[in-house]
Formats: structure tokens, sequence, C-alpha cells
């Protein structure tokens, strides 16, 4: 499988660029930025044939069959639509767009031009997540009966995510959708959700607090309060079953934690080194007539419609200004 790179900027550095090297099967050709010196930079350091500062040259090429499109999601919806037209397949960074409604579109575009979808919510195919999973699924706790998530994190310097223009969101749309989707994984579709979000950090235009609750289809409850303006540094997620509860970080490898009748059992499963990679061979033997991704862009559309219920208001405060 012969990839191209649009946005070769630091998430393609360690987390998914190499990944695309190293999945057995699938072969990075050339990459694409727009200030060429940067590109050619990558391309140089990552071994990559080459290197381009036009997108179409990417998008029109012979030799590339799918386009990993790594730029900021206020122009995922353009690439991919391009791609598509191109007869590409498309593998879209996540947050997959700035909204639901962009999403629906770019689904549209790739089936209209058959060609496949998938979005980088990579952690549906990391071991220690899958781990996660199948614990659930084994009854390790029990009938589940709800979720909850705590997320604070220090206040970081102003960068993109805190600036209006560039995403749907602040870092609640960019790192918790990770977690919302995650959960969507294990219990199927939200199918009531509310929230509300506010702003406590002058120097961010976007959400820093959020709380929200929600129900799967599953009858699963959920709620989850995400705070990025905060003294320390929490991040936990608990399922809570019939016969124990289990607990995990979204964030960082730490050990997986089940919790019954007083007794703790820890799993510790690290990160590989390229955390894409994992996800990147699922879209590589799907690619290959051989398996299924389980990150498609269905699934992606269903976190974004989640998080645009829950940033609805704050993103309304926005538009009126």
């Amino acid at each position: 499988m012969r990839w191209g790179i649009i946005g070769c900027g630091d998430v393609t550095e360690t987390k998914s660029g190499p990944a695309l090297q190293k999945a057995a099967g699938s072969e990075l050709v050339a990459v694409m930025r727009r200030t060429g010196a940067l590109a050619e930079d990558y391309a140089r350091r990552h071994g990559v044939p080459r290197w381009h500062d036009d997108a179409d040259a990417i998008l029109h090429a012979d030799d590339i069959d799918a386009v990993y499109i790594a730029t900021h999601p206020n122009t995922h919806q353009e690439y991919t639509l391009r791609a598509a037209a191109g007869g590409k397949a498309v593998y879209v960074e996540k947050p997959m767009a700035i909204g639901e409604a962009e999403c629906r579109d770019m689904i549209a575009a790739c089936a209209s031009a058959g060609v496949p979808l998938w979005v980088a919510y990579y952690r549906r195919a990391l071991p220690r997540f899958t781990r996660v999973r199948q614990l659930i699924s084994e009854g390790a706790i029990g009938e589940v009966r709800a979720v909850q998530v705590l997320r604070s994190e220090r206040a970081s310097p102003v960068r993109w995510q805190a600036r209006a223009g560039f995403s749907g969101g602040g870092f609640f749309f960019d790192a918790a959708c990770h977690t919302l989707d995650f959960l969507d994984f294990c219990f199927g579709p939200v199918v009531e959700v509310c929230g509300v979000a506010a702003r406590h950090h002058p120097g961010h235009a976007n959400e820093t607090t959020v709380a929200a609750s929600f129900r799967f289809g599953s009858g699963v409850l959920g709620g989850g309060t995400w705070c990025y303006d905060a003294e320390s540094d929490v991040d936990r997620t608990t399922v809570i079953g019939s016969a124990g509860s289990l607990s995990f970080c979204t964030a960082r490898p730490e050990p997986v934690q089940v919790v019954r009748e007083s007794t703790s059992s820890e799993f510790h499963l690290p990160d590989p080194p390229h955390v894409h990679q994992p996800l990147v061979q699922t879209i590589v033997e799907e690619f290959a007539g051989r398996g299924r991704c389980p990150s498609t862009g269905e699934s992606a559309a269903r976190t974004a419609h989640v998080m645009d219920v829950i940033l609805r208001d704050v993103k309304d405060e926005l538009a009126d200004r």
C-alpha cells in the first residue's frame, strides 16, 4: 500500500509517519507541506523518496494509493474531497473535521468515488485498549452499568488548539474525542447526550472546561468532566460494573486496573514506539482484502456528533461575536 502524507507536522514525526513505513505491506512514497524547506527536511530525515509543497502532486500521483491527511481539522474536509476526487483512499487525522456536517460530506464524497475512508482514532487498535475492551466483553466486572471520565490538565501555552479558526473547539475538542470514540467502540453509539462548556483561561479562544452526560444505545450511562485550566494533571476513565470496576488512562500507557471484591489486578501493556502502527496495519490488511479497520468515517462521525452537541452553546457564542 503506497502512501502520501499531506501535512508532515509534529504528529507525523513519531506517532504516524514511521508507522506508514514500518507496517507490513506499507510504503511511504512522498510527503507534502506548504513550506517546501520543511517538507524537504522531513523527507531527508525519514528517508522518504519525494517531497512536495503542492498537495496536487500527492493527490494526482500515479504511484500513490492512499493519502494520510495530517493537517489541522479546518482543512480535513477540503483535502478529503480532493483526495476522493483523485481516486485515493483516505486516512484522516482526528478530530475528523470541525463538525459532523463536514464529516458527512467527507463520507458521501468517498462513497461516491468508491474509495475507503479511515480516521486516526488509533486507540481502537492499541494493545492496552483492546485489552480493556476484551476484559469488558468477557465480563471481568460483570454487566457494565456506567462509565465516568475525569480529565484535568494544567493550563498550557497558547497553541493552535487554543486559537479560533483551526479546529471545531479547543483542547477538549482535540483530546477528549479519543476517549469518547473509544467508549463508542466499547459500548456502541451514544443515543442521548447533553453538555455545557466554558472558557476560563483569558488567553484561550475556545473551551477550557466541559461537563457532559450521555447514554449509549446498549443502556450504559456515562458522564465526564474535563478541565484544561487546572492545578493538577488527572486522566482516569472508570467503568463501573455489577461485579467490579475497571479504570484506565487515555493519554498515557499507565496500567489498566480491575477491582473486584476488594481485590485489585493490574495489566501493564506499553504503547508501541509508533502508536498509529497497529491501526495502520488494519488499514493495510483491509486494503489488501484481508480484514477490516475498526476506525471508519462513520464511527468518527458519531464522535463528531457527540462533540457538536456538547459544545453547541459555546460554538454558538463564538459565532455570534
